[in-house]
């Protein structure tokens, strides 16, 4: 049984919303990989795919979401993570989440590149600005979301964590 359905978000055009109270760390959906997105399957704006609904996923490779989860709208205080276990990517609850409420992750957790857009997720901790390099976030925020970043990532910018974690550490 399917724990979200999709409808109407206040946050931007359509979001994903949980059908059942779910728990702190338990897996609400497995995000499907399957859609790579590379010079020979460019994304197809006449099927629905666009570039804001894609993702990385290690090794230089991109993949689009798939229904539901590429409604999946950001915020700046989310209430869920995406963790790769046992070689599938999950979307996890960060915190207890009730029937009805949008689920949101931080798009600039495990993020690179160089977008910049305007952030509308409405939260009090909202930043007002989207920078999809997570190394672009303040140091706070870098060091909170630490502990979620997914294995490939922290493997990929392996220099550049140990910096994070050097500055954490001479606070």
């Amino acid at each position: 049984m399917s724990k979200v359905y999709v409808g109407e978000s206040p946050i931007q055009g359509k979001g994903v919303f949980a059908k059942v109270n779910i728990a702190k760390g338990e897996p609400i959906l497995k995000a499907d990989d399957s859609r790579i997105v590379d010079e020979a399957h460019p994304l197809r704006p006449e099927l629905d795919e666009y570039e804001y609904h894609t993702d990385f996923i290690g090794g230089n490779i991109t993949v689009l979401w798939q229904d539901p989860e590429k409604y999946t709208n950001h915020s700046c205080d989310p209430n869920t993570f995406v963790k790769t276990i046992n070689g599938a990517r999950y979307v996890i609850a960060l915190r207890p989440i009730t029937a009805g409420e949008e689920i949101t992750f931080d798009y600039r957790i495990n993020g690179r590149g160089e977008y910049v857009w305007e952030c509308g997720c409405g939260s009090p901790r909202c930043l007002k600005t989207l920078d999809s390099d997570f190394f672009k976030m303040p140091l706070d925020l870098q060091l909170e979301y630490l502990p979620l970043l997914d294995e490939w990532f922290m493997a990929e910018e392996a220099p550049k964590i140990k910096q994070l974690l050097q500055q954490g550490l001479n606070r």
